[in-house]
């Protein structure tokens, strides 16, 4: 498989899709499938998948070609992610926080110099990223994070700790959003890029999660960590803002997993009730399993839509604050509404392990959950509509 490339021409934009739509498939029935169960009973992060898939170019989606990546949009972004989630979410989910929170965070706000050092690495698989905003008090009230940067001449000290982080143990880079001014300023804190093997910073507990278990979810842990004022992204006292805008972009990708995540449970579903026969006859047959599958198909088209459409706007340049919420919001729910049928679908066998229903039912969940929960997506999209 080569690796993926940019095309100028809009006309070729469905074919691009096409071809890493069957790239990432290819690529995840011959290398992630054979070991989901194992993965997931071990929580182990495969760290050798995303070298691959940065061999693929697919670490690397949104990063323009003179930084080494494969200088494509957030349609064919989407594409990707909804690929790899269909056959295991845990993949897509870091594979979409290392693309679109940490690598895009440099893209976007970096200097020059922090591009050329880090997004080549990223873009490769050589490094995975990670990104930190969440700590253990604050949650989805970021403003008054605990985590602060203190100025010391021309560096600063960290301390502090970030918790829910994925990629946090095995990522070689973090940009971490710290306090450099007082709790609730939404312009007091400050975006910073720090990377692992820098005394004081460390990786604490790894969290033992109901789902999502091969993504990796740690602590990080800062203690007199002393980084140069060089690793500051952007101006001090932009970090919150700038967090706001990853997270729209971000809440693009969670919507896109959402989409993978009920496909892929829903396609296991649908299969299975052609194979399953009761009475003499597939379940399918019958009018109770046959409409909880067209409230599927029916959920996931327009979760799909919806987030193309912000897929599209992002690409446009446009503000994605309430296409990506909605289509963050309806692709999540969507998500987990999904997998609780295709559960009931496989009736005792989807309480088994043996079969793909009750992991696409615990993995779901965390679509509702991170990048902002569903209350906070509603919270967006009723300020947005209300101005």
């Amino acid at each position: 498989m080569s690796k993926l490339q940019h095309t100028e021409s809009g006309e070729h934009r469905e074919e691009n899709c096409r071809l890493i739509q069957e790239t990432v498939r290819d690529f995840a029935l011959k290398n992630i499938q054979p070991h989901i169960m194992e993965w997931d009973e071990s929580q182990h992060f495969p760290t050798e998948v995303f070298h691959s898939l940065g061999e693929l170019g697919l670490m690397g989606m949104l990063v323009p070609e003179q930084y080494g990546g494969a200088g494509l949009g957030y349609q064919e972004y989407i594409t990707a992610i909804i690929a790899l989630s269909k056959v295991d979410p845990s993949i897509g989910l870091s594979m979409a926080a290392h693309n679109s929170l940490c690598t895009n965070h440099i893209l976007m706000f970096g200097n020059e110099d922090q591009k050329n050092k880090y997004l080549p690495k990223l873009a490769s698989g050589e490094w995975i990223g990670a990104w930190g905003l969440t700590e253990p008090n604050t949650g989805s009230d970021a403003g008054n994070m605990k985590t602060t940067a203190v100025r010391d001449g021309e560096d600063w000290i960290l301390n502090g700790a970030k918790n829910f982080i994925t990629n946090g143990q095995s990522g070689r880079v973090a940009v971490v959003i710290t306090r450099t001014g007082e709790p609730g300023d939404k312009h007091g804190a400050t975006a910073f890029i720090v990377e692992h093997g820098t005394h004081g910073f460390t990786s604490g507990r790894k969290e033992n999660k109901l789902g999502m278990r091969a993504s990796e979810t740690v602590e990080l842990l800062f203690e007199d960590c002393r980084i140069s004022d060089s690793q500051r992204l952007g101006q001090i006292g932009e970090g919150f803002i700038q967090s706001l805008k990853i997270l729209d972009g971000g809440r693009i990708s969670i919507a896109a997993l959402g989409v993978g995540t009920a496909l892929g449970a829903y396609e296991a579903a649908l299969a299975y009730s052609k194979e399953r026969h009761q009475f003499g006859k597939a379940i399918s047959s019958f009018q109770g399993i046959a409409f909880k599958l067209a409230d599927m198909y029916t959920d996931i088209q327009a979760s799909t839509l919806l987030t193309f459409q912000a897929g599209k706007e992002k690409d446009l340049g446009q503000k994605v604050s309430l296409s990506g919420a909605v289509a963050k919001y309806h692709s999540s729910e969507t998500a987990v509404r999904v997998a609780t049928e295709a559960v009931q679908i496989y009736g005792g066998y989807g309480f088994t392990k043996d079969y793909p229903a009750e992991k696409f039912y615990r993995d779901s969940k965390l679509c509702t959950i991170g990048e902002g929960t569903s209350e906070i997506q509603k919270m967006v999209i009723s300020k947005e509509i209300l101005k």
